[in-house]
């Protein structure tokens, strides 16, 4: 590995020279550019990330000054894979750069592209708020180029972090929006009953059993498949549960749901911020009857 980065060290220095040099018709950036491509794989082969990243960079500036910027920004994006190793904000700022040089020469679908990738970084870091942000912006330029499946997978990480941040009505909207896309086309209507429940989940979680209730007539209509399903039912007896205040049913019913279709992570999550809310709903009535008889014995 020694050996690989000193090669790399080696290569990066020769590029220096010239570009300190003189050199006709912009023959320097060329020579140069080909050395800096030497030594970023130098570097990436010895795993000296942040060495190789900034290598990628002036390979950047390179193709930048040949006005070459397709390559200019492939460069960026070589600079972001090595910094996701080590400095996820350096990718991050990398690929931003690299979308700008992509949006300008109108390549809208390698600007999406990137632009879920700076998604994803900022998933893997937590950050929810930013990872919809760029979510949204790749869905958009998706859906423009016509990549509707693509911007559709987008559009549900969109979802996924909306109901995570409690942004509930954002959440049903995508939700019912992709279930309504899915249901013309034979290889993802089978979908459509996972979206539904989905939508549905955000709907529990907002505790307003009227909207519960209008939800569900309203996905029966959608796609009359549902009636019988596992999924519908399981929405059903939710909303019974909290209709009336009973959390031990509620708790009975997601066992009976998980012992047959295992509830993932996020699924988990929304229905355990249900029951809490009915807990508490549950406690807030039993101290108003407390209190109610205490003044009436009073």
């Amino acid at each position: 590995m020694g050996d690989l980065e000193a090669q790399g060290n080696e290569y990066e220095q020769k590029a220096e020279k010239k570009l300190k040099g003189w050199g006709l018709f912009g023959s320097k950036y060329d020579d140069a550019a080909e050395l800096l491509e030497k030594a970023g794989n130098s570097y990436k082969l010895a795993k000296a990330w942040d060495r190789a990243a900034a290598v990628y960079i002036k390979l950047a500036n390179c193709h930048a000054k040949l006005e070459s910027k397709h390559e200019a920004a492939s460069a960026y994006v070589d600079a972001a894979n090595c910094y996701k190793k080590t400095q996820p904000q350096e990718a991050i700022k990398a690929l931003n750069t690299a979308v700008a040089m992509y949006m300008d020469i109108g390549r809208l679908s390698m600007a999406a592209k990137y632009l879920k990738d700076i998604a994803d970084i900022y998933g893997k870091e937590e950050d929810a708020i930013k990872a919809m942000e760029y979510y949204e912006k790749a869905a958009d330029l998706y859906s423009g180029e016509e990549a509707n499946s693509t911007g559709n997978q987008c559009r549900l990480k969109v979802a996924e972090y909306a109901a995570e941040l409690e942004q509930y009505p954002k959440a049903i909207e995508i939700y019912e929006l992709v279930a309504r896309q899915s249901l013309d086309s034979n290889l993802l209507k089978y979908s459509v009953k996972g979206y539904l429940l989905n939508a549905g989940l955000c709907h529990i979680c907002g505790s307003d059993i009227v909207g519960i209730q209008n939800a569900l007539e309203k996905y029966q209509d959608l796609d009359p498949t549902l009636s019988n399903t596992r999924e519908f039912k399981l929405l059903s007896d939710l909303a019974a549960a909290i209709d009336e205040e009973d959390v031990g049913k509620f708790t009975d019913v997601v066992k009976e749901y998980d012992s047959m279709s295992r509830l993932d992570q996020w699924k988990t999550m929304l229905l355990l911020r249900a029951k809490n809310a009915l807990k508490e709903k549950e406690l807030a009535d039993d101290a108003e009857i407390l209190f109610s008889l205490f003044h009436l014995s009073g």
